[in-house]
């Protein structure tokens, strides 16, 4: 789930800041508008209750809004000052911490673990580079999107080892890429090792307060105050309930932090501007690690790495019990969108930040005016039956079976024609570009999701009509 004893520091106090600190809007009113309307319309969509939103644009943060209810009891609006869990968005300041460790020569990415941890599985063939691109084999000690029993008491961080750390690896290292938390544990029990400082301490005065990030709060250790954001939980369509809180020790190096969006922000300045840490580490940071057949994996250290429209991106989503987040840095651009949601196991950041790119990279996504036009009157001849096999794969092809046609036809055209069919997204995967459009009825509140895979002939690997999320 996180996608992804030492007292909390001195910098992280009981309450956040008065939301006016953390206001700005320098945008022009019809662009904050639309961003307004992208982020409303995701959490009706979704049932999500708050969305706390920072955009950088020209190096900058030109934009803080909250969005919703962060507290339905009593009711409360989402503000700026408010702080959210941001759940795996951690790993890439873990995977900081160890640059600069590698920067003072305490280390190399390349020092096999069993230099600093022997005792875990295979410790000698496994190194540090492979923890922080999750190429290692160990095991996630938390894929699922709930509290398990057991993580309600507290923990710590060399019992997740014990366990985790020395079961049978997942793969032969470096052959695969495998998110797992267990790989940004045993990272962060590296970095206190060497460095002799507890984690969290070394990423105040390495990073957070040279930074500026004044409001970071240890989610881990402790949960957030009265005056943050509340995380809510939902078992299938039943109403909104207060998320349980893991018990200490669960997060730490894989998702242990919480701040404003305004906080995650100036981070992200960094990260676009190279500001902090040497022009080598910032290369081995943002470099996809190859896997040992030489294969891409697309991750690099904490970051995932990809293209929406020709503009270059890094990426991290983040969860944890009652908490979702998204971050996109376009660096060459200098736009940064961080989203922080109140609710887990939903996406409403990720479609609130894929929404707010297109606009805010000056333009809809590459080729969308066409690739609309193409997807609705597939989607209408879908509605009568019918199919132009010419333009699809092989593949597609085969998925486009008599009965697939069938139902295509029974269960869309009852809907009628398309009032529109919008592109939210597109991006760069396994050699074809892969897009998602918004499917909208007049007179009606149905709306669908397709989601395309075109080759760079031009023709569909992929047409699949989905309920909208």
């Amino acid at each position: 789930m996180v996608r992804r004893g030492f007292l909390l520091l001195c910098f992280v106090v009981a309450s956040a800041v008065s939301e006016g600190q953390l206001t700005v809007n320098t945008l022009p009113a019809d662009v904050a508008q639309k961003l307004d309307q992208v982020a409303e319309q995701a959490l009706q969509q979704t049932g999500v209750p708050s969305a706390s939103v920072a955009i950088v644009r020209d190096g900058e943060i030109a934009y803080t809004k909250g969005y919703g209810k962060a507290r339905l009891d009593p009711p409360e609006a989402a503000e700026p000052g408010m702080r959210y869990s941001i759940g795996s968005i951690s790993k890439q300041f873990t995977a900081a911490a160890v640059l600069f460790l590698e920067q003072q020569g305490k280390l190399s990415l390349d020092d096999q673990v069993g230099k600093y941890l022997p005792d875990l599985t295979r410790a000698n063939e496994v190194t540090i580079r492979m923890l922080l691109s999750h190429t290692s084999g160990y095991r996630d000690y938390w894929p699922e999107d709930y509290l398990m029993p057991p993580m309600l008491e507290a923990t710590t961080s060399q019992h997740i080892l014990d366990v985790w750390g020395k079961k049978a690896l997942d793969f032969d290292p470096g052959t695969k890429w495998q998110y797992s938390n267990t790989n940004y544990v045993i990272a962060g029990r590296i970095v206190e090792r060497v460095s002799g400082e507890p984690l969290m301490q070394f990423l105040e005065e390495h990073i957070f307060h040279p930074l500026g990030m004044k409001e970071v709060w240890n989610s881990d250790l402790k949960k957030l105050g009265d005056t943050d954001a509340q995380g809510y939980s939902r078992y299938a369509l039943g109403p909104l309930r207060p998320s349980q809180k893991e018990g200490a020790g669960w997060m730490f190096a894989a998702g242990e932090l919480a701040m404003p969006a305004y906080d995650l922000a100036q981070w992200d300045i960094s990260v676009m501007n190279r500001s902090l840490l040497e022009v080598k580490s910032y290369d081995e940071m943002f470099t996809p690690v190859k896997l040992k057949d030489g294969s891409d994996s697309h991750y690099a250290l904490g970051l995932g790495v990809g293209d929406l429209s020709g503009h270059g991106y890094l990426e991290h989503s983040g969860e944890v019990m009652g908490f979702t987040s998204e971050n996109y840095v376009f660096p060459k651009e200098k736009l940064a969108i961080a989203v922080l949601t109140n609710q887990d196991a939903a996406r409403a950041a990720g479609v609130i930040a894929r929404g707010m790119a297109p606009l805010l990279l000056g333009a809809t996504t590459q080729g969308a005016s066409v690739a609309e036009a193409q997807a609705r009157e597939l989607f209408e001849n879908f509605q009568q039956g019918k199919i132009d096999r010419s333009l699809f794969t092989p593949w597609c092809n085969a998925y486009f079976s008599a009965q697939a046609i069938g139902d295509f036809q029974s269960s869309l055209a009852p809907l009628g024609k398309p009032s529109s069919v919008r592109q939210v997204m597109d991006e760069l995967r396994g050699g074809m570009t892969f897009r998602v459009f918004r499917v909208e009825f007049p007179n009606s509140t149905q709306r669908l999701t397709i989601t395309t895979y075109t080759m760079p002939d031009g023709t569909l690997e992929q047409y699949l009509v989905l309920p909208a999320n």
